[in-house]
């Protein structure tokens, strides 16, 4: 069976939630480990979905992983100027990974940006060290934009995520 992309339900965000929380974990994504302060935003996933599309990849009935796609000017936004959709918080479990759910959430995004009216391109944040995901980005047409790099956290100087764009 294909992997099928859909809306999250309330019912399965602590699901979630716990699988993007230990898929930053178990990929040492945070710099502080499990008494680093973005697990809870990665955990908090009802927080996400009523400010976002939250989307899940599920294949046979099981929940592999998903992503949080902001619209334009929406209010999770980091890095999204106006007429930018920007995707946030892809993770994919350990045992869901090299199934395309990863890609596949990435490409529902796209389209999402795609019918989204006044949205002219989509951005992404990432770390240096998430070479798949780098790969599944290019794949689908994203570039580099490293005049948009930028730091979560000011004070700490090692901590500059990457931005990735597409225009539509």
């Amino acid at each position: 069976m294909d992997t099928v992309i859909r809306a999250a339900a309330p019912a399965e965000y602590e699901s979630l939630g716990e699988i993007t929380a230990e898929a930053y974990l178990q990929d040492g994504l945070l710099d502080f480990g499990a008494s680093d302060s973005y697990l809870h935003e990665l955990r908090n996933v009802a927080k996400r979905a009523a400010a976002a599309d939250v989307l899940v990849a599920v294949r046979d009935g099981v929940l592999l992983g998903g992503v949080t796609f902001v619209p334009s000017g929406g209010p999770m936004a980091d890095i999204a100027r106006p007429g930018e959709a920007e995707i946030r918080m892809l993770a994919v479990g350990h045992a869901g990974r090299g199934r395309g759910a990863g890609e596949a959430l990435v490409r529902a995004c796209v389209e999402r940006a795609r019918t989204t009216p006044g949205c002219s391109g989509i951005v992404l944040s990432t770390q240096r060290t998430m070479h798949a995901a780098h790969r599944i980005y290019r794949r689908l047409g994203f570039v580099r934009a490293p005049e948009r790099d930028w730091n979560p956290v000011p004070e700490l100087a090692d901590i500059t995520l990457l931005t990735y764009a597409l225009t539509l």
